[in-house]
């Protein structure tokens, strides 16, 4: 062992074996980019066909007695389905927006259609429930047959639309149809 002073041992790191696993990393990246881009065919929509409801009421070919609460521009387009009636539907009286754009939307219509209550009901329940709402509710507190319907529109809100017989005979039935906009967002 010798007493003369010596400088330390030096060593150095290299960066380069890290940077090379991070641009390796890039480069697989940008690769994997290109071939998805290249290899991409998109979102192909899909169509679908609504069923046609066997032995039950049929669906008018117009549905122009709904024409006061379908004509508000506040209905989101993936709940304009709704405005259906079943064939022998003429309009009662006029149609009424209670609140008059002051507020959640709301509109009802009495309609008077030949058939039974039991059929109207079952006419809506098929139709709108293959047109994606949910039966949520059935029957009201006041004893009417009442069904009530319920989707989520794309404006961010759930819309219920309702169908409640308000007096009925074994041929003819009176009701009314009311759509209208929950408070609730989806």
């Amino acid at each position: 062992m010798s007493d003369e002073p010596r400088a330390p041992l030096t060593t150095t790191t290299s960066i380069w074996p890290a940077a090379g696993v991070l641009i390796f990393a890039v480069v697989m990246v940008a690769i994997f980019m290109i071939i998805n881009l290249i290899s991409d065919e998109g979102v192909s929509p899909t169509s679908t066909t609504l069923p046609v409801v066997v032995g039950g009421l049929l669906k008018a070919p117009s549905s122009a007695v709904l024409h006061y609460c379908a004509n508000a521009s506040e209905i989101p387009s993936n709940v304009n389905d709704v405005f259906i009636v079943p064939v022998g539907t003429r309009s009662k009286s006029a149609g009424n927006i209670p609140n008059a754009g002051a507020g959640d939307y709301d509109c009802y219509q009495p309609l008077i259609t030949t058939t039974n209550s039991a059929s109207l009901l079952n006419f809506y329940k098929t139709q709108l429930e293959a047109l994606g709402w949910s039966l949520f509710s059935q029957g009201s507190s006041n004893g009417s047959p009442q069904s009530l319907f319920q989707k989520a529109g794309n404006d961010g809100f759930y819309w219920v639309a309702g169908i409640t017989v308000t007096k009925s005979s074994s041929d003819l039935v009176h009701w009314t149809f009311r759509i209208y906009q929950n408070s609730e967002t989806v």
